[in-house]
Formats: structure tokens, C-alpha cells, sequence
């Protein structure tokens, strides 16, 4: 396990076989349920009741990060993610994660409203990074709202690694777009997924990071020589881990 991940561990109250984790999901819903069938499969259970107990707030009415950070005209989701973690922690869970990268923009809002640790999937994704690829260029596949925002940058520097964007980051949200449409395998979609992994290649990327969940839930079909690291992996596996008490 990464570091940032057995530090979130070790704060969970009782991360044992019979932690319960909450999840903030919903953003999107797919990307949720590829979360929890990512812990699923992470887990070394060999029956029910050796498996994670999830309570899962599956919520797509969380305002848009894209209408609120890209084009400036939406609500902020903070409010929304904020009661979200409340209710969960109401309901006893012992930590929560939230499986939306830029959702975590608003990551402050969660954690400030609970007193359980919310965990940083960004931090636990580079964590990982630094771990497989030391001083590496990172290929980031995201939501131009990441690097608007400026996400990734905040963690690289402590953890020597740097960040190399797509030059055109529409067609990455176009694809991203697609999966909440439901048309992530379409033979288009795929074919620009792994356009955009190979033109980061080209460019120097050591590794690539799966920095969105939409793109998460399409991993199976990426086709590139160069390693990836996804997110929503990362994250499933910590969880998954820190359940078993590890």
C-alpha cells in the first residue's frame, strides 16, 4: 500500500474487517460502481460477509464541477458533498472517499463538515506514481478542470514528479462526456482514448495517470505501451487494504 494510504489506515477509527467506508458517489454513477466493483475485486474474500461493508450515497444530483469550475455558470457542489459526508458519517461510518477527482477541489468542504478522514484520492494516486516511476513525467488523461484548477500541482513537487497535459484537452472531455452519455465503448470513444494515451507517450510521459473516473470505468479499453496508473485502482485497492487492517 502507498503511504498516503496506510496514513489514512491508521486514522480510520476502526479500519479492521468490520470498518464500514462511505462513499460520496454519483459523479458520475458509473464511475461509482466501477469503484466498488474495483474494492470488490481487491478484496481477498472468500465469502460475503469477508467483504467491505460500503454505504454508499450513489448521488448524480451533486451541482456540475464542469458547469461550476470550466464554464463558471453553475452552483458550487461544495454544500452538496459537504451534507453528503455528513449523512454518511451520521450513519457510522468510519472514513469516507470520494471516487471523483475533481470533485476533490472541494475536498475541504467534506472533510470540515465530519470528523472521520476523508481521504485525498490525489494524493494516494501520486503517491503510487512516485512509488512505481520515481522522478517521473506524468501523461495526465483528466477533466480540463483538473489542471484549470491546478490539482495535480499541489502534490508533485514534495513527491519530485512533474505533469505533461494533452495540447488539446477537448477531445478528453469529449470522451469523458461519451462515458456519462453511456457511449464509453463505443469504437470512437475508444480510438480517441488511446489517441490521446499515445500522443502523451510521444511527448515524454514516463506514465500515464487515469486522473477521472469516466475514464476509469473504460480502462479495459486503452490500448498504449505506456504504463498507466489509475486512480479509482489506487483508491479501491486502499480501501480494500485498509479494511483487511493492513
Amino acid at each position: 500500500m502507498n503511504k498516503t494510504a496506510d496514513h489514512n489506515a491508521s486514522e480510520a477509527q476502526h479500519t479492521d474487517r468490520h470498518a464500514m467506508v462511505g462513499v460520496l458517489g454519483g459523479m458520475g454513477p458509473d464511475a461509482t460502481l466501477t469503484f466498488m466493483q474495483r474494492v470488490i475485486d481487491a478484496t481477498p474474500a472468500e465469502d460475503d460477509i469477508e467483504h467491505v461493508h460500503m454505504l454508499v450515497d450513489n448521488n448524480p444530483k451533486v451541482p456540475s464541477r464542469i458547469k461550476a469550475l470550466i464554464e463558471g455558470t453553475g452552483e458550487s457542489p461544495g454544500p452538496t458533498i459537504a451534507a453528503m459526508a455528513r449523512r454518511l458519517e451520521q450513519a457510522g461510518t468510519d472514513f469516507l472517499v470520494m471516487p471523483c477527482n475533481t470533485a476533490h477541489y472541494y475536498w475541504q468542504d467534506a472533510q470540515k463538515a465530519v470528523d472521520i478522514p476523508v481521504w485525498h484520492i490525489v494524493a494516494m494516486t501520486l503517491d503510487e506514481v512516485a512509488c512505481q516511476a520515481p522522478g517521473a513525467k506524468v501523461g495526465m488523461l483528466c477533466s480540463p478542470a483538473l489542471r484549470k484548477i491546478g490539482l495535480y500541482e499541489n502534490f508533485i513537487e514534495e513527491r519530485g514528479l512533474s505533469l505533461l497535459y494533452p495540447e488539446d484537452e477537448a477531445p478528453v472531455l469529449e470522451i469523458i462526456r461519451a462515458v456519462k452519455r453511456g457511449q464509453g465503448h463505443h469504437d470512437e470513444t475508444l480510438a480517441a482514448f488511446t489517441k490521446a494515451a499515445e500522443e502523451l507517450y510521444h511527448r515524454g510521459a514516463d506514465v500515464l495517470v487515469l486522473a477521472c473516473t469516466e475514464l476509469s470505468v473504460i480502462r479495459d479499453g486503452l490500448t498504449t505501451q505506456i504504463p498507466v496508473i489509475d486512480s479509482v485502482q489506487v483508491l479501491a485497492e486502499g480501501v480494500a487494504a485498509a479494511a483487511e487492517g493492513s
